[in-house]
């Protein structure tokens, strides 16, 4: 197979990477993580200026019709410079949904301003008891006149802080497992009855929990039919799952490239480190694992692009992520010495992004699972 970019493709790469060079190393990154929003609105901007938030929309709403592997680009290089925008919680998920669901008035109203950078959004999908599986919802939406009544509990809502528009699956029939009777609704983040509890994320990012007590929503905004949101909200998280899987093979690729650095220039016992052979093993694991991962991301991604049924790469490729990223992440660690674990090296910090990417949209046990069934 080819796999060289095409120029537009080429130039989306040489853009992204010149913005992590340039204008987001890691003290700027680091600043940008303890500021209350978790994240820079001059920066969200400039995404918005370069057609990043753009990139998977159609054209018709001012988007660039990009693909799988447009947004495979931008992750992995994301991962690299350790990006805290909420690209994935706003573009990738709240915007997988619009984009599949919304009518013209909701795309108006909803996904270009979304797409300019005016608005921010949150899929809230994931319930306590859950435990990763899309179909069980405990929220309730009951009909209320023209409108419905919402009530239920989301956790680790990414972006849920600073969101001003939330989409919220909730149940309308059935049972709390049921494929059938789960039901999209965009809500207003401040709309009566809604609690929100923001906190920071072990990765830098931000996430909420939210509370949804008999809180009001009116018939426009309901998000495609009633009691079928399943299949999009699947096919956003794959989307998202896919995304955070080009960020992590992005970490991966820098963890290893920092260590064989680091290893050339730390001196011990009158030598470099990275003459010692067991390390040299080491380090030539963390290669073979970053380069296996990256193969597997190119046949995932090119399986997702097809449009058929990418379910089984897509679970390998989390799987992959979660066990090959784990490794590199620990001989990274281990390899810099206690000094790898400070909150001044930036290899700590890629560690755990790393760490909560392999927990987000399924854990490896839960995809291997997946997969053997």
């Amino acid at each position: 197979m080819d796999f060289t970019l095409d120029e537009t493709q080429a130039m989306l790469a040489d853009s992204v990477d010149r913005f992590i060079a340039g204008d987001y190393d890691f003290e700027t990154r680091q600043r940008i993580a303890a500021s209350d929003s978790g994240y820079s609105l001059d920066v969200w901007r400039k995404f918005a200026e370069l057609g990043w938030l753009a990139l998977p929309f159609p054209e018709r709403d001012g988007g660039f019709d990009g693909g799988p592997l447009e947004t495979m680009i931008l992750m992995q290089a994301f991962g690299r410079g350790l990006v805290v925008e909420p690209y994935l919680a706003n573009v990738v998920l709240a915007g997988g949904i619009l984009r599949r669901l919304a009518n013209h008035r909701q795309r108006e109203a909803w996904l270009i301003p979304l797409i300019s950078g005016e608005l921010q959004t949150a899929l809230a999908f994931v319930e306590p008891q859950a435990r990763y599986e899309l179909a069980d919802v405990a929220t309730k939406a009951r009909p209320d006149g023209t409108g419905w009544r919402l009530s239920g509990t989301k956790g680790v809502v990414l972006n849920g802080g600073n969101a001003e528009l939330l989409i919220v699956p909730a149940r309308t029939d059935g049972g709390r497992r049921d494929a059938d009777g789960i039901t999209l609704f965009a809500v207003d983040a401040a709309a009566e009855g809604i609690a929100v509890r923001r906190y920071p994320t072990v990765d830098g990012a931000q996430a909420a929990e939210i509370v949804l007590d008999d809180v009001r929503a009116e018939a426009d905004a309901l998000l495609g039919d009633v009691g079928r949101g399943l299949e999009a909200l699947e096919a956003a998280v794959e989307d998202a799952t896919l995304a955070v899987c080009a960020e992590a093979v992005g970490i991966m690729q820098t963890l290893t490239e920092k260590t064989v650095a680091y290893s050339k220039s730390r001196i011990q016992f009158g030598v470099p480190i990275g003459s010692f052979q067991a390390l040299q093993h080491r380090m030539v694991d963390m290669l073979t694992a970053c380069e296996q991962s990256y193969s597997l991301l190119l046949w995932a991604t090119s399986k997702h692009a097809g449009g058929g049924d990418s379910r089984r790469a897509v679970s390998s490729m989390k799987y992959q992520v979660g066990t090959a990223g784990r490794q590199v992440g620990q001989e990274a660690v281990q390899i810099h010495g206690a000094m790898g674990v400070t909150w001044e090296l930036d290899v700590a910090h890629y560690f755990k992004r790393l760490t909560t990417i392999g927990q987000i949209f399924g854990n490896a046990d839960w995809h291997l699972d997946r997969v053997a069934a």
